[in-house]
Formats: C-alpha cells, structure tokens, sequence
C-alpha cells in the first residue's frame, strides 16, 4: 500500500455522559462484539494499509487492552504493524494532547521514519465500510493536497457537531464550518483524510510554530483557499456514535436484517479481537426476538428488540425491550428494563425496574458490589 495509516482515538465527549467514564468512545462497544475502533481498524486492514499508528489518551486502559495484539486485523507483518502511542513526556515537551494537529506533531517521528507517499487519516468513533483505496486514488486523479470524505446526512438530522462543508461543481471544498450553530447544509466531513505524507509533516511543523493544534480548524480551515482540498463523498452506510442518542441508535441499526448483512456478510469482513466464550445459553421459559445476544450470556427472561452483550446473566421474570445490555452485567430476577443503556459490569438488585424515553434514554450505572475480595 502507498499509505500509513492513523487512527485518532484519544477524544473524549461529554454528550457520552456516564458512558466515557470507564472508556474513550473508540473502544465503546458496537453491535454485540465488537469495539468502535475495529472498524477504523479492519478498513486499514483490507485495504491493504499495513503500517497503522493510533494515538490514544483519555481512560486509555481499556482500549490498550484491546489492542494488546496486532494479530486481530491482520498486522502482524515483518514489515509494518500496529503501533500504540499515549503522550510522552520528553525533555522538550511535558504536555497532553492539545489537539488533534497535536496529538500527530508529538508523534512526528512516526512520520519521518516511514516511508509511504501518503497518509490516511481516520477517527475512531465512526462505524462504516470504506476502501481507503479508492479514496487515494481520487485524490490522485484531482491532483489535491488533501481530500476530505464526505457525507449528505439524511434530511433532520443534526449536522451542527460536524464540520460542515460546501463544494464547487469539481468537487473541490470552498466552505468548511466546523461545528456551526445553525446550518442549512447537510454535507459533512466524517473525520478521514488523505494527505500526502510530507506536506503533513511540513503544515504540523508550522502549526506547531504558531501555537496553532488542531487539525480541522487550524489547518483544513486555515488553508482552505491556499491548497486543493477536495471532497470525496461516501454513499454508504456510515454513523458517528460520539453522543448517547448517536451510539443508542446505531447499536438499534444493527438489528435490521440489512445492516447487519451489509457488515458481517458482504466482503470485506470487520474483525475483532476473540474471546474464548461458550455461546449464549436459552434456559427454559426464556423469550427472545429480534436481538442479538452475544456469547458468554445466559437468558431466562423476556428479551425483545434488545443488544445483549458478552457475559450477561438475564434472571427468571426479567422483561428487557429496546435496551443495550453492555458486558458483564448481572440483572436480578423481577427486573424490567425498557429504553435504557446499562453499564458493563453492573449488578442489578432484584425487583428493579428501569424505564427511559425513546428520545431520552435512560443510562443505568449501578454501584452494586459483586466482586468482593
């Protein structure tokens, strides 16, 4: 491949509420088995991109943990691989990411030591299938000194906590708004980038200079009328899970035939770390439709329009719809949970009921003891 890769997963976001208090949003779990960052990850992988950075920063423990191994998505090569970077502190620096223009400048050496043209830029928050291959090849064809992906939101839903942008009939970027108040447009940016890999090097060492460390703002922004950046539209399946609302319904998108065949059984394949788990386990007056129960969970209530994650236990007379059961969870019997999201690792008492609003779901964090030393 004529590109390295970088994943950005080190943000976190307070529209996650209770949610980011245990993870960054790339590792928040996704559709049963899955972790945010894997899709970032399997996209580098099939598409051939063998040499991947990801910089990571805030409650970093869990998604370290499961990137523990390069095996997974294929890395493991002579050449290449995976790398993990958390901010380090040198004799020049003793600073956090500042940002993301930061966040690669402290990371610099990455840049100079490989040897790739070009650089493909992604966030870890996102869910979708993408070649990476076919956007560099664009990128080439326009001759750009930097090619945004795009996407045209459905009408209603709210592009203000992306950047937004307006292009000329050649695809090339005249306007880009980062998080307006108000718009009226609907094409956004969805956070990849590909970039010739010395020209980043060269607009981090100026930003660096000027104090300047975000990347959007302070170099796509700032340059947009001095260098070629052009748009390159996505027209398949993609979503942003940086807010409750966001996370909570592509997690629900995941239960309709067509999502999940488009992910898990059309070429190319996502894929993700292994756990050695029995499977799921159906006890007797147990009822269960349309929801994906992961491995390791044994049920004995009603589960109805429901994600059940690893290793939950579900007791007799429990009623689950239209929630996210996240890992490791136990729920005493008698339990009614509806429109809720309940934290991994979370014991619910028995005779416990729990109810959200369509649009306002509940998140349930319990402070129940289970593991006791």
């Amino acid at each position: 491949m004529r590109a390295v890769g970088i994943i950005l997963a080190g943000g976190n976001s307070n529209k996650m509420r209770e949610l980011s208090g245990k993870r960054a949003i790339a590792a928040m779990p996704v559709a049963g088995s899955y972790r945010c960052i894997d899709f970032a990850l399997s996209n580098m992988s099939n598409s051939h991109i063998q040499k991947v950075a990801v910089f990571t920063q805030y409650n970093s423990r869990s998604l370290n943990e499961h990137l523990n191994s390069s095996k997974w998505w294929d890395f493991g090569r002579k050449q290449g691989g995976l790398f993990v970077f958390t901010p380090t502190i040198t004799a020049d620096n003793s600073f956090w990411y500042r940002g993301t223009a930061d966040t690669m400048y402290q990371n610099l050496s990455f840049l100079k030591n490989s040897h790739e043209p070009y650089v493909v830029i992604t966030s870890g928050d996102g869910v979708y299938k993408l070649d990476y291959n076919k956007v560099l090849e664009y990128h080439i064809n326009k001759k750009a000194d930097i090619t945004v992906v795009s996407k045209q939101l459905i009408e209603g839903e709210d592009a203000s906590r992306f950047g937004v942008i307006s292009t000329n009939e050649d695809g090339r970027i005249i306007e880009f708004e980062e998080k307006p108040l108000m718009t009226a447009a609907n094409t956004v940016s969805i956070g990849i980038y590909v970039i010739r890999r010395r020209l980043l090097i060269e607009l981090l060492e100026m930003s660096a200079e000027e104090d300047r460390y975000d990347f959007v703002k302070d170099i796509l922004i700032r340059y947009k009328n001095l260098k070629k950046i052009y748009a390159y539209e996505m027209d398949t399946y993609w979503s942003n899970i940086a807010t409750v609302d966001s996370y909570y319904k592509t997690n629900m998108d995941f239960l309709k035939k067509d999502v999940r065949d488009y992910f898990f059984k059309e070429y190319p394949d996502i894929y993700s770390k292994i756990d050695d788990l029995p499977p799921a386990k159906y006890n007797q007056g147990s009822s269960v439709k349309n929801c994906i129960i992961s491995s390791g969970s044994i049920i004995n209530g009603v589960v109805e329009n429901s994600i059940v994650f690893k290793k939950v236990y579900i007791g007799n007379n429990c009623t689950i719809k239209n929630s996210i059961i996240l890992n490791d969870v136990y729920i005493g019997d008698n339990t009614y949970i509806e429109n809720c999201i309940v934290e991994s690792r979370d014991t619910i008492r028995v005779n416990t009921t729990h109810i959200g609003e369509p649009g306002n779901i509940k998140i349930v964090v319990e402070k129940n003891e289970r593991y006791i030393l």
